[in-house]
């Protein structure tokens, strides 16, 4: 029986096993991918307090190291159900592993969105892809798209444009929505274009490989971009469908929990991107699991 079930292994759900550990309880997280979640796709993570320069990835093995070193266990499962017993949870995967605990934080993290277009899934690694720093490198010199217009869209063009011959973005919208100051250092590099008003319509591609995309802009009219790499940054999407039985969950999918990460379900707590919330940082993630964990443990000792 453990304390604290950690349902993922990224910032918020390693902060919480961390925490758990801290306060003399036993964590088991249970991670289906690999742990770290989205901030392993960012090579630079500068706003980080105590670092001035920390990539994602050498931030997400330090903290594994960290939980590990107090104790905490980990399994590689994918979590297919959490039932609530009288005075526990059993959490199962798919895998065929039963464990019991006396809470549950839920810290299951985002996806991806996808253009959703037909031979999208079947072009994944072979000129299509969702993160350049993952795959940047296999474009050096070559030209590639990227759609969205957020942030993170932004973020891979300002990455790739450090390697690729042409990078041209698609924003559906008349502007982009990214940060000012970094429109105003991305668009102003002379290898980087901006196409607005334009939804990605159809995939081009020649014995499985990806070699441009179609567009169409709002009046109607189409084009066709040549291209070696197309790079989707259209948002993000929370996979809580499986626990909507034990958490609220909003209109976009998200868990509905506030600050406390707190659920309908006593015993079970939220925690990370996967929470309703304004803002989704580093910093906001491992408050998150902090919180998630210290009310794990205040609950614990209540029903002590």
């Amino acid at each position: 029986m453990y304390d604290v079930i950690v349902i993922g292994g990224g910032p918020a759900g390693m902060t919480a096993a961390l925490y758990t550990q801290r306060n003399g309880k036993q964590a088991l997280v249970i991670e289906k991918n690999g742990f770290g979640g989205q901030i392993t796709h960012s090579p630079k993570v500068e706003n980080y307090p105590g670092f001035a320069q920390i990539s994602g990835n050498a931030w997400a093995d330090q903290t594994l190291e960290q939980i590990l070193a107090q104790g905490a266990e980990i399994e590689f499962e994918t979590v297919q159900a959490v039932v609530p017993e009288q005075d526990h949870f059993v959490v199962t995967t798919e895998e065929g592993s039963r464990w019991e605990s006396r809470t549950v934080v839920l810290a299951t993290g985002v996806r991806h969105r996808s253009l959703g277009l037909p031979g999208e899934e079947d072009l994944v690694g072979e000129g299509i892809s969702y993160c350049a720093v993952c795959d940047g490198d296999f474009y050096t010199g070559r030209d590639v798209c990227v759609v969205g217009g957020g942030n993170s869209a932004l973020q891979e063009a300002l990455l790739l444009s450090e390697k690729c011959r042409q990078v041209t973005v698609l924003q559906d919208l008349d502007a982009c929505t990214g940060e000012p100051r970094l429109q105003e250092v991305l668009f102003r590099r002379g290898n980087v274009r901006l196409l607005t008003g334009v939804h990605v319509t159809a995939l081009r591609e020649k014995e499985g490989a990806l070699t441009g995309v179609c567009v169409q802009s709002k009046d109607g009219s189409r084009q066709e971009l040549a291209c070696d790499g197309l790079f989707v940054a259209i948002g993000l999407i929370p996979e809580n469908d499986s626990f909507a039985s034990l958490a609220e969950l909003n209109a976009y999918g998200y868990f509905a929990s506030d600050e406390r990460c707190l659920t309908r379900t006593p015993g079970v707590f939220v925690a990370g991107d996967c929470r309703e919330k304004g803002v989704r940082q580093l910093t906001t993630a491992v408050a998150d699991g902090a919180t998630a964990a210290l009310a794990a443990c205040r609950y614990i000792s209540e029903k002590a």
